[in-house]
């Protein structure tokens, strides 16, 4: 699992160093939003193994190197990090941005290596550094530049301290007078002009997400045309009063009831895949008999007596297809949104945003489970003795149909409000008892993540069926099935000629079911 987690640019030095330095990711008692949600970092959960190759990126961009770390050091507070910037135009652009704070936050990619749910967010117990990326805002209220060195033509004053590459800040230099400064001051704003565009033109800006509320403000500002994000506009066709109540003018938002957090627990229950970068349909060649749902020849071994035929059946193979669909949604914004709202505003938009594509991943995935997925061959009822007897009886169909193991068990809210419920001859709970002896496992009504009977338990009410009937349950063996996933989805900030600002999310799956045998639905009694 690979995370995106931000921290704060502490000093950029433009001068000969070339250095960008500053705390890379937060410990314990900070949570912020990355590419896998709500996230803390324990202290000292992060490490790299050979730090002096780990790039810094410009958005997590492989392919955009600007510089190399040249030190780091862990505190009480986070990790903190130095690099040292090319002398590229590239890295030339990433120490302007920096200085300017138009990209001022920097961002971990880790990969998490272990991790204990809590409530409400992962804690990260152990993690390894793969890049830092300089990206356009940290995920923190304290992720701001916080000093900013002379550029390359000014000079320092004697009194001001000097950078070495291991310290983690540099004190801002002295400014001097434009009369001081006359060459200098040109190389900037002819290196990097300002250019103004007209509010009326349609414009698009496509980047990753990188944060939450900070990334969809400036990203609306920007694409109005005005970079202090302080533009008037004339007023749009929506009302404030009427389509988004929730930000009439309110002093504070910091309480915002809403019933769409949730996550992906049918995507999580099973196997994934990287989505290819181009075309609309994936093919993976498979060889799966017809004991495992498809059809196929395999080879054989025989016993023969001395001087026998040897066995000649030919190994017979095929594709399986999957077809790559966009999943998208939109929200069109007015002017009284974007000039009289409170800033929570953008956190909750971006958020409502992720959500409502996230639950669309997991409830298509979940429909596709359901019509791929083999019905268990007996009828269960709807009680405990029924559970026990519908996962004992697909762990073996599992096995003996793919040679994998069922591991997962996916369940609707009434299945699991019957786990939480159930009990033994003398009432006492089977799944949720703090420290039962001969546990059948561990349900609680504080997590939609547990262990029934050995396999692991995923809630998920994104199921067509709500009560517990056929269909309410899954239990599969990981490998049975493949999702294929874009590594990020996409925020599209699009100006019409209206003056209306339309903000779009989207992205790309596919789905393979490659052994429809390996996935056992519920059967109801």
């Amino acid at each position: 699992m690979i995370l995106t987690f931000s921290g704060v640019v502490q000093a950029v030095d433009a001068g000969e160093r070339r250095v960008i330095a500053g705390k890379i990711a937060p410990y314990d008692g900070e949570i912020g939003y990355t590419s896998a949600g709500k996230v803390m970092f324990s202290k000292g959960s992060i490490t790299a193994a050979n730090p002096d190759k780990i790039k810094l990126l410009m958005s997590h961009d492989n392919s955009q190197p600007v510089g190399r770390m040249i030190s780091i050091q862990s505190a009480e507070d986070g990790l903190y990090a130095s690099f040292k910037i090319s002398a590229s135009t590239r890295g030339n652009d990433a120490i302007l941005l920096a200085q300017e704070q138009l990209m001022d936050g920097l961002s971990v990619g880790v990969e998490v290596t272990a991790s204990e749910p809590k409530k409400g967010y992962l804690l990260v117990t152990a993690a390894t550094l793969r890049e830092v990326s300089l990206v356009e805002a940290a995920a923190f209220p304290s992720a701001a530049v916080q000093s900013i060195a002379a550029s390359e033509s000014e000079t320092v004053e004697e009194n001001q301290p000097t950078l070495t590459e291991s310290e983690a800040a540099v004190t801002t230099a002295p400014e001097t007078t434009t009369e001081d400064s006359t060459e200098a001051a040109p190389v900037v704003e002819a290196a990097r002009p300002i250019i103004r565009s007209n509010p009326l033109d349609s414009q698009r800006v496509r980047t990753p997400i990188t944060s939450m509320g900070a990334y969809t403000e400036h990203k609306i500002k920007a694409a109005l045309g005005n970079e202090d994000s302080k533009l008037y506009i004339l007023a749009a066709d929506d009302s404030i009063s009427t389509t988004n109540p929730a930000f009439n003018p309110t002093q504070y938002l910091s309480e915002f009831p809403t019933n769409t957090r949730f996550g992906t627990p049918s995507i999580d229950a099973c196997s994934r895949g990287t989505l290819p970068a181009s075309g609309m349909t994936i093919n993976v060649p498979s060889l799966v008999t017809s004991a495992g749902g498809q059809s196929g020849v395999a080879p054989t071994v025989t016993v023969e007596a001395e001087a026998g035929a040897l066995s000649a059946t030919g190994m017979v193979t095929e594709y399986l297809s999957g077809t790559v669909n966009k999943y998208s949604g939109m929200n069109t914004i007015s002017i009284e949104l974007l000039e009289r709202s409170d800033p929570n505003f953008y956190s909750e938009l971006t958020a409502q945003l992720q959500n409502a594509y996230l639950k669309t991943l997991d409830t298509t995935v979940n429909a596709a489970l359901i019509t791929a997925g083999t019905l268990a061959t007996t009828a269960q009822p709807a009680t405990s003795v029924g559970i026990i007897g519908y996962a004992s009886e697909a762990a073996r169909l599992v096995y003996e149909a793919t040679g994998y193991f069922a591991n997962n068990y996916i369940a609707n809210g009434s299945q699991w409000q019957l786990l939480m419920g159930a009990v033994d001859s003398q009432n006492r709970p089977v799944y949720s008892a703090s420290q039962p002896m001969n546990a059948g496992g561990l349900v609680q009504p504080g997590s939609i993540r547990g262990n029934v009977l050995g396999l692991d338990l995923y809630v998920d009410k994104n199921f067509a069926a709500t009560t517990t009937v056929d269909d309410s349950a899954i239990i599969l063996a990981p490998e049975a099935f493949t999702v294929y996933q874009s590594p990020t989805a996409y925020m599209s900030v699009n100006v019409v000629s209206n003056l209306q600002v339309q903000v779009a999310i989207y992205g790309y799956m596919a789905t393979i079911a490659k052994m429809p045998k390996g996935i056992i639905r519920y059967n109801f009694t």
